[in-house]
């Protein structure tokens, strides 16, 4: 990806998160699902694999927020709120902030829900965007500071060959749209 088909970004946390989702392009490589123990906090699984939420996660780490942590804190504190699909009983620090319905959750009890529309002028640098796929899986990734060929911002997110860099913000339905900065 060249330099000059990045739009400049006002935003020095936009820049910073920006920055870090698309350098994961060059060292996530694979899609890996699996449970996997980890520290906490600022644990995180090796940096060659992951899921969508690992680049999410990956890059809110480099501007400073551990979604690891702020997420746990939160449903430890909340956890009737969050989402029951998994049949847990309590908070699980390995996996909680790794599922994009908890993520979405979180977005929104902070208050970091914008609204969803079809048109790509509403969706900025930064942005966090939610799908569900066609397999009726939940997906997340980040609107980037780069232009496709048809002039839409583009999205970094990892759905199964490892962290890329592509035009898909409507390939599937969004069901979540969030603005941290």
């Amino acid at each position: 990806m060249e330099e000059s088909a990045r739009v400049p970004v006002a935003s020095t946390p936009v820049k910073q998160l920006l920055d870090a989702a698309i350098e994961q392009t060059k060292f996530t490589k694979s899609y890996d699902p699996a449970y996997v123990k980890i520290a906490y906090p600022n644990g995180d699984v090796p940096l060659v694999t992951g899921v969508c939420s690992d680049v999410v996660i990956r890059a809110f780490r480099k501007v400073g927020i551990d979604l690891q942590k702020e997420v746990h804190e939160d449903m430890a504190r909340n956890f009737a709120v969050y989402p029951k699909r998994w049949g847990l009983k309590r908070p699980d620090t390995n996996i909680d902030h790794r599922r994009v319905p908890n993520l979405m959750t979180y977005f929104q009890r902070k208050g970091k829900a914008v609204v969803i529309t079809t048109n790509a002028a509403d969706y900025k640098p930064g942005d966090i965007v939610a799908w569900v796929l066609d397999n009726n899986l939940p997906h997340i990734g980040l609107v980037t500071d780069v232009r496709g060929s048809d002039g839409r911002l583009q999205i970094v997110h990892n759905i199964g060959w490892g962290a890329r860099v592509e035009d898909r913000l409507f390939e599937w339905r969004i069901t979540g749209h969030y603005r941290y900065f």
